[in-house]
Parts: C-alpha cells; structure tokens; sequence
C-alpha cells in the first residue's frame, strides 16, 4: 500500500471536518486504511466507517464527527523503538491531552498507547489529533 494513497485519503477527512460535512468517501482503499479508520473510531474521533467492494477498487464511506483538528500520513519511512515512542509523541502532538500517534507493528496496526503496553515498536503510519 502506498502511503500516498493513506496520507490522500486522510487530508479529503480534514478537509471535509473543515467544511462541516457528515460524510466522505475515500477511493482508493486498501487494509492499512480501514486499519487507521478503525482506531480513530474506537478513540471517538470518527462515528463510524463502511467499506464497499474490498475486493475490487472499492471505497470507504466515513461518518464524521467533527473532532479532528489535524490528520496526516507520514509519506516516508520512520521505524521506531518501544522506548522511543513516548518521546515521538511528545514531538510530533500538540498537547499532552489528546491525540494519537499510529504504528504498524508486528502485532498489527496499533495506536501509540497500545504499542507501549504491549512493549513493541515498528513503523509510524502517521497521527491524528
């Protein structure tokens, strides 16, 4: 998955957040990103998601909240260490308060608190706050 296409898809959900739509739909798809999508709802930032037609070009229809200040993709490539991602995060969020960094790691795409009670790095996918 290109992460072109994640950090795209990302920036269409800011940009409808910024002008006050309920929806959005995201074309092209792919794994990595309903992934993503699935963190932000499970931390409420999003109300919820549908994928259409997974198995072919398809598309992602995504229910807004109107919680989401900043979103974005890291477009190369970050390989972080458990130790290191507190201080990753203090670097890349605003506040201590709210946001989330995203990783893949060899447990799978997790967001940053659940990286550091499972003790394991990976890769940064990008944040969102």
């Amino acid at each position: 998955m290109g992460r072109r296409i994640l950090n795209e898809a990302l920036r269409a959900i800011v940009n409808a957040e910024r002008r006050g739509k309920a929806t959005v739909e995201l074309k092209p798809i792919s794994t990595v990103m309903s992934s993503f999508l699935k963190i932000m709802k499970d931390r409420g930032y999003i109300k919820g998601f549908q994928v259409y037609d997974p198995h072919r070009v398809g598309r992602i229809t995504v229910e807004l909240q109107g919680r989401i200040n900043d979103c974005r993709a890291l477009t190369y490539r970050q390989d972080i260490t458990a130790r290191e991602i507190e201080r990753y995060r203090l670097r890349m969020l605003p506040t201590h308060q709210w946001g989330y960094v995203v990783i893949t790691t060899p447990d799978g795409v997790l967001d940053h608190e659940e990286a550091i009670k499972r003790s394991v790095g990976g890769q940064v996918l990008g944040y969102f706050h």
